[in-house]
């Protein structure tokens, strides 16, 4: 009777520390992971009217081996275009999640940055934000400390050309100690990439 006494003692005091070992206290806090996208599509719509324009980069495996596909970018010669970004997360076809939403609430951790080919549009002008967050982009939406956001922009065509498009989304997240790296001066290279897309464009 002794040794079963002993022996659930034992037990006992092993299964208090494997609890304690696993308390709520030890469990690292959880981060906010970039967003895992699989699909983007661009849609400029003319200003004047018309038929809109899509361009659409497909992942279907995400951050896996195999590379995205893009669709060309082809729009007409001096036109201005709104140009708006729907991003989607579908890696499970039964449940498409809204990546567009998630960057909504959280704008002021989120920043699209721009870059193209020099002489594709007139306004703006230049070659894009990417390498200097002094260039012009013609934002139309910001977040809630007035700060551009990305999803929805405006373009302005030149003349026929050829060229690329590129889209890098930044997630810019406050750091632990309440740094904020979303600021007014920000740029490409400040927290991680969400995604980074290069498209071939025509002006045609």
């Amino acid at each position: 009777m002794k040794w079963i006494s002993y022996a659930a003692y034992a037990l006992l005091t092993s299964s208090l520390l494997i609890f304690t070992a696993c308390d709520d206290d030890d469990v690292p806090p959880e981060e906010n992971p970039e967003e895992e996208i699989t699909n983007v599509v661009l849609t400029f719509t003319p200003a004047g009217g018309g038929s809109a324009v899509t361009a659409t980069s497909i992942d279907p495996d995400g951050d896996g081996p195999d590379n995205s596909v893009e669709t060309e970018i082809v729009l007409a010669a001096n036109t201005t275009y709104t140009l708006s970004m729907q991003l989607t997360d579908a890696r499970d076809p039964s449940d498409i999640e809204n990546i567009t939403e998630e960057i909504e609430d959280e704008d002021d951790e989120h920043m699209f940055f721009f870059g193209w080919t020099e002489g594709l549009f007139t306004d703006p002008e230049g070659d894009g934000n990417i390498d200097s967050r002094a260039d012009l982009v013609n934002y139309e939406d910001q977040d809630g400390d007035g700060l551009p956001l990305g999803l929805e922009t405006e373009w302005a065509t030149g003349d026929a050309a050829t060229g690329t498009f590129r889209v890098v989304l930044k997630h810019q997240p406050p750091l632990e100690d309440g740094t904020l790296i979303k600021t007014a001066t920000s740029t490409a290279t400040d927290g991680e990439s969400d995604i980074d897309i290069t498209w071939d464009i025509t002006i045609q």
